[in-house]
């Protein structure tokens, strides 16, 4: 562990992401569903300075995202790996217009991923987000979130940047579905 690493919350590593949110003042969350946000969604629903947005499709995100800076606002996109290959047009938006953009990205298809379909996008997803030019952070472990949300918000919000954090399916676990 880096030395000025901080350990993740008593309330779990969604919490760490909120708190680095809620300190840097971002008001709208856009997600699309997904078990692997479940907590961090739920506690943004319950904050009443907060908006949780529901998408339909993740390049919808985007586009929030984008639109609430220009009106001067801070929001962020919750997605999973499989929805980033949505986003590639779209984040053509985030690369012209040069503002910042914020993504907590839930990973499938890695740590024991029983779909097949899920391993193509996410081993695909940090390349997909570089290719846009979108700078990929990665967190594998509960302590390693917390400093992870707050470099990436720090860029996001005060430098400017797009910068996407790819949450290792270790956090989440994998799915597992039984009859």
């Amino acid at each position: 562990m880096h030395p000025q690493a901080t350990h993740a919350s008593p309330a779990g590593w969604p919490m760490d992401i909120f708190a680095g949110l809620k300190a840097a003042g971002v008001r709208q969350v856009a997600y699309v569903p997904d078990g692997g946000h479940a907590a961090l969604i739920r506690a943004v629903h319950d904050d009443p300075g907060m908006v949780a947005i529901p998408l339909t499709t993740e390049e919808e995100g985007v586009a929030l995202v984008s639109g609430a800076w220009l009106g001067g606002d801070r929001a962020c996109l919750l997605m999973q790996s499989s929805g980033v290959g949505n986003c590639i047009n779209m984040l053509s938006l985030v690369r012209n217009m040069g503002g910042p953009f914020l993504t907590f990205v839930t990973m499938r298809g890695e740590w024991g991923e029983f779909n097949p379909w899920q391993v193509p996008m996410g081993t695909g997803t940090p390349d997909a987000f570089r290719l846009m030019g979108v700078h990929v952070m990665r967190a594998d472990t509960p302590d390693a979130v917390g400093p992870t949300a707050a470099a990436a918000i720090r860029m996001a919000y005060e430098g400017g940047s797009a910068v996407a954090v790819l949450l290792g399916q270790q956090l989440i676990g994998a799915k597992v579905f039984v009859k």
